[in-house]
């Protein structure tokens, strides 16, 4: 890529990344929203600077041009923000903001099943993008996007602007909706939750449709699409797809050695034959599940702990950081392994006994899993919603 030509390579990127998008979604991207991305190019919203590679290194577009386009027309996600618009100095670098990777954005755009006249409203409006894609397809003023960050709010809402797009931009905390605008045929979020907010279920019109990245603290995964009866119920299954940011109040912001294992805590010691990579390891299915049966446990891995006779170790605690439990491999035995357990719940007991349920019914992956919110509260459910999931490990 050249910036001999800068609108030649543009386009030529523009339309390699189209190409792409209509491989990963095994067809190709329909007329409008091939048409929209055309008239809101990706590169009108992402912002100068960027943030690359896993130690998030700055990229700007003044200064790096071709790594700046490449990055914007790559098929990925581009952190644009990072430790929520605070200069980290010297310490620790984390994405607090980024533009989704352009297959899950047109993906979940499919998904949501917009039309022309639509009332549109969108969760987090990040750089501004998939709102100017929305809008072109629903009309002007349609769109409403309700982001909590008041400098990215600003900010997508100038690009908006600048490309001509009518849409509403809201800055307030997207768990409540944006009841002025109400009632919508759609909500879409671009940032995951781990509940579904009862505002939103109260301000999408009966037939109407919910569509949101899912995440546990377990794990960060799948896409949950409801339909919104006239009883104030909304309903619909997993699909397992994409890993967003959180919805920045709903963070649980948890450390091992900072807030849960305690000097004077003495743990319990057994021993397991169940490899702790089995629940929290490569398998999407298995850890969606667990995540979906223990919807307040979390895990992290430790390798190389500085423990003798340990090569790795599984952390597992309580988002209250009340109960904890780590297992230990030594390298070697993939039979047996050594359990700590601290607290009033056996956390290692509970995960085990998860993955034992998970297995008798046939190892089912997100796609089998649906969610049922009423005003009684949220029912996670295997196959249909007669079938609800009692919270825990068995």
């Amino acid at each position: 890529m050249t910036t001999s030509d800068p609108a030649a390579a543009e386009r030529n990127a523009l339309r390699a990344l189209l190409g792409m998008v209509s491989d990963e979604l095994g067809a190709p991207l329909a007329p409008e929203w091939e048409r929209a991305a055309w008239v809101v190019p990706r590169s009108a919203f992402v912002p100068d600077r960027v943030y690359l590679g896993d130690g998030l290194e700055p990229c700007d577009r003044g200064e790096a041009p071709d790594t700046w386009l490449r990055s914007v027309y790559a098929d990925d996600p581009v952190v644009t923000q990072i430790n929520d618009g605070v200069e980290p100095g010297d310490g620790e670098r984390w994405p607090s903001s980024s533009a989704s990777a352009p297959s899950i954005v047109f993906r979940m755009l499919h998904m949501l099943d917009v039309r022309e006249g639509h009332q549109v409203l969108e969760i987090g409006t990040g750089t501004g993008w998939n709102a100017g894609l929305l809008a072109h397809v629903v009309g002007p003023d349609r769109v409403t996007t309700v982001e909590v960050d008041a400098a990215l709010a600003c900010g997508a809402g100038e690009r908006l602007r600048n490309r001509g797009v009518r849409a509403a931009v809201i800055t307030g905390d997207g768990a409540e909706g944006y009841v002025d605008s109400a009632p919508y045929d759609r909500l879409v979020a671009t940032c995951s939750v781990r509940s579904v907010p009862r505002p939103w279920v109260d301000q999408v019109k009966p037939g109407g449709v919910i569509l949101t990245p899912w995440e546990s603290p377990w794990f960060c995964y799948g896409l949950l699409r409801m339909v919104v009866d006239g009883n104030g119920t909304a309903a619909g299954r997993f699909s397992p797809h994409s890993a967003f940011m959180l919805m920045r109040n709903q963070r649980t912001d948890l450390r091992i050695f900072r807030d849960v294992v305690r000097d004077d805590h003495r743990p319990d010691e057994s021993a397991t034959g169940l490899p702790p990579w089995r629940v929290a390891g490569d398998d999407p299915a298995a850890r969606f599940a667990l995540g979906l049966r223990l919807r307040d446990v979390w895990c992290t891995w430790h390798d190389d702990p500085d423990v003798a006779g340990v090569a790795s170790r599984l952390w597992i605690a309580t988002t209250d950081a009340t109960s904890w439990a780590a297992v230990d491999w030594d390298g070697k035995a993939d039979d047996r392994f050594t359990v700590w357990q601290h607290g009033p719940r056996r956390l290692w007991d509970e995960v085990a006994a998860a993955y034992a349920w998970w297995l008798r019914n046939d190892r089912p992956g997100p796609g089998r899993f649906g969610l049922t919110v009423a005003a009684q509260g949220e029912s996670v459910w295997l196959d249909d919603p007669g079938r609800p999931l009692s919270p825990g490990g068995g």
